[in-house]
């Protein structure tokens, strides 16, 4: 599956199209209060994670930031990923959001991604021209999209644009997207799985239950579990320590074919959150 890290030797590494390697584990910050990240983050780095996902739609950068600062962890031991907010599609204002983005978070962005293709609109290539020229022009070592259709992703290579490096999709036992997920690995596309849990749905499910007792493991770490042996980047969001040192310690067991069938076997199509071929969000 790829090279651990030095510091986070139990975190395998998943190679990028554009060379660069992403830890396939990390933390995420959606719904973290600002007021609380710094906190947040601080106790997620003290528990080993060294790849933070925020955005400048959570509105917590500042504080993932201040976290990083503090912490005395060299800067090339983490990868930092952030997102482009829906209102900044048009060139300048990508750039000067980009530039606002990198002063919140010390100078540095190891990965940018557009938030929302907002479809509708057609502007899934000038956008992606903004960031290629962002990546060209600032300390943003790779690029790469979130939500994308397989459509959104066509449109990027009819136009002759650059490949993206990754798509951070929703991906979950309910809805596992796989037809998402088949066109990214068509075209060398690393997939990152958001709403891992279902935003909390798989808590509440018997056959997870019953499954995370046979192989004496909690739900979570059973679901994060499942993540990874499909190949894909994740990232569980938790307040408590306790929980977030658990999500960290899925990686000396495994499950097996008929157990990882059973989870894939739940999809029922059903949403955590929007469908990106109708958001239409600019905030």
């Amino acid at each position: 599956m790829g090279r651990m890290t030095d510091s986070t030797p139990q975190i395998p590494l998943i190679d990028l199209g554009d060379g660069r390697a992403i830890p396939q584990l990390g933390f995420g910050t959606y719904q973290v209060p600002p007021a609380d990240t710094e906190k947040v983050v601080s106790d997620a780095l003290e528990a080993g994670y060294r790849h933070l996902d925020t955005a400048q739609m959570y509105g917590n950068e500042d504080g993932v930031g201040r976290a990083i600062a503090a912490s005395g962890i060299p800067r090339d031991e983490l990868w930092l990923t952030t997102k482009l907010n829906n209102s900044f599609h048009e060139p300048a204002a990508a750039r000067d959001s980009a530039e606002r983005s990198l002063e919140a978070l010390g100078g540095r962005i190891d990965l940018f991604l557009v938030h929302w293709p907002l479809a509708m609109h057609g502007d899934v290539a000038r956008v992606w021209e903004a960031m290629e020229g962002i990546r060209a022009d600032f300390a943003v070592d790779s690029i790469g999209v979130s939500n994308f259709t397989p459509a959104n992703l066509a449109r990027l290579s009819d136009a002759g644009l650059s490949t993206p490096s990754v798509n951070q999709i929703e991906s979950n036992p309910y809805f596992v997207n796989d037809e998402v997920r088949a066109a990214c690995a068509d075209r060398g596309i690393a997939v990152e799985a958001w709403s891992p849990l279902a935003q909390g749905a798989v808590f509440g499910d018997p056959q997870l239950t019953a499954l995370a007792e046979q192989v004496d493991r909690s739900v979570s770490q059973v679901v994060l579990r499942w993540v990874l042996q499909r190949g894909d980047i994740v990232f569980p969001k938790s307040s408590s320590p306790e929980r977030m040192r658990q999500n960290l310690d899925v990686f000396d067991f495994e499950l097996n074919d008929e157990q990882m069938a059973s989870i894939s076997a739940l999809h029922n199509g059903t949403r955590s959150g929007p469908d990106p071929d109708t958001f239409d969000w600019r905030g």
